[in-house]
C-alpha cells in the first residue's frame, strides 16, 4: 500500500498550520507515503478534520507534548522509515527523491538523515533564511516554489532535529523519544546522543531536500521542561558541545575533524564534567554518561 515512508506529525490545536502541511505532502511527494497525526486537545476542530480526512491518528484529551506524542504514533507505523515533520512545515517538492537516494545508497540502516529547512527570520539556524511568510495570511506560496532551489545549500553534518528520517528498528533500538524530557525541550538533541550511542554515526542533512518552516511558537504556550540541564546530566556534557564538536552540526558534509578539533573537543568535555558537577552539588544527582566512548 505504501512505498514511502511513515510521516509522523504532532499538533496542538494548530489546524491551519496542519491543513497546509498535509497539503504539501500530498502535492509535493513522489512517493505514497502514511500520514499520521497525534492531535494534542483538538478542541480547534483539528480532530475531526483529522477524521474526516482519513488519516491515521492517535489522540489525547490535552497537550502531552512531544516526546508522548511521537512513541504513541509509533503503534501505527506501517513502512520501514519514520519521518518525523512539524506540523508548521511545508514540505517542497523532491523532498522525498532526495531522501530514498540517500536510503538506497547505504547498505545498513545506521543512519540518521534531515532535510533543510528554509525559515523566515532565524539566520542563525542550519539552512536558509529566505522570508516567505511566517503566517497562512503571509504565505507566499507560489514565489516559495518558484525559487525554493534558487540557492544552493550543500550537504551538512549533524541531522539532529526535525525534519528527520531513521529507520524504525533503528527508533524502537533506542527506544523513541525520552519521555523524561517531556513536553520536549531537547528531546531532539537527547534522541541523537542516543543514536550516536548505539553507534549511529552518519548524520546527514541533505542539502536537497528541503522543507519550509514558518517558525510558528508552540513552545510558548506550554510550560518548558529544563531540557538543557537534564541533557547536561544525562550525557556529561551541553548540548553545544555534542553539537559542535561530535556532530558537527551545519558544517560542511566533505569536511572531516582534525586533531586542533579532537583538542578542542577534549578542553570543552573537561569543561563539562566540571559544569556538570555544579549541577549535581547544586540541584542533585543524575545518570551523567559519555556518548562517544
Amino acid at each position: 500500500m505504501y512505498n514511502g515512508f511513515s510521516i509522523l506529525i504532532p499538533t496542538w490545536n494548530n489546524l491551519e498550520f496542519l491543513k497546509l502541511c498535509v497539503r504539501s505532502i500530498r502535492q509535493h511527494s513522489a512517493y505514497n507515503h502514511q500520514i499520521i497525526i497525534h492531535v494534542n486537545d483538538g478542541s480547534d476542530g483539528t480532530l475531526e478534520w483529522v477524521k474526516a480526512e482519513g488519516l491515521d491518528y492517535t489522540h489525547s484529551e490535552e497537550n502531552i507534548g512531544v516526546c508522548l506524542a511521537m512513541n504513541s504514533m509509533r503503534r501505527l507505523v506501517k513502512t520501514d522509515y519514520i519521518y518525523f515533520v512539524n506540523d508548521d512545515m511545508y514540505v517542497l517538492p523532491n523532498w522525498d527523491i532526495v531522501l530514498m537516494e540517500e536510503i538506497k545508497s547505504h547498505p545498513d540502516n545506521m543512519y540518521y538523515l534531515s532535510g533543510t529547512m528554509i525559515q523566515p527570520h532565524d539566520k542563525d539556524d542550519v539552512g536558509l533564511c529566505i522570508n516567505y511568510g511566517d503566517t497562512i495570511a503571509t504565505f507566499q506560496e507560489e514565489k516559495l516554489l518558484r525559487e525554493y532551489m534558487n540557492e544552493p545549500y550543500n550537504d551538512w553534518q549533524g541531522a539532529t532535529r526535525p525534519p528527520s528520517l531513521v529507520h524504525r528498528d533503528i527508533w524502537d533500538l533506542v527506544g523513541g523519544y525520552s519521555i523524561e524530557f517531556s513536553p520536549g525541550m531537547y528531546s531532539d538533541p537527547d534522541f541523537t546522543a542516543k543514536l550516536l550511542l548505539v553507534g549511529v554515526k552518519h548524520l546527514k542533512g541533505l542539502g536537497n531536500s528541503r522543507v519550509y518552516h514558518f517558525e510558528t511558537k508552540t513552545t510558548g504556550r506550554i510550560r518548558k521542561n529544563d531540557g538543557s540541564t537534564q541533557f547536561l546530566m544525562k550525557w556529561g556534557m551541553s548540548n553545544s558541545t555534542m553539537r559542535k564538536f561530535i556532530t558537527r552540526q551545519g558544517e560542511d558534509w566533505s569536511l572531516h575533524t582534525t586533531p586542533q578539533d579532537r583538542a578542542k573537543i577534549a578542553r570543552k568535555k573537561k569543561f563539562a564534567r566540571l559544569k556538570l558537577l555544579w549541577y549535581i552539588i547544586s540541584k542533585g544527582f543524575g545518570n551523567a554518561k559519555s556518548i562517544d566512548q
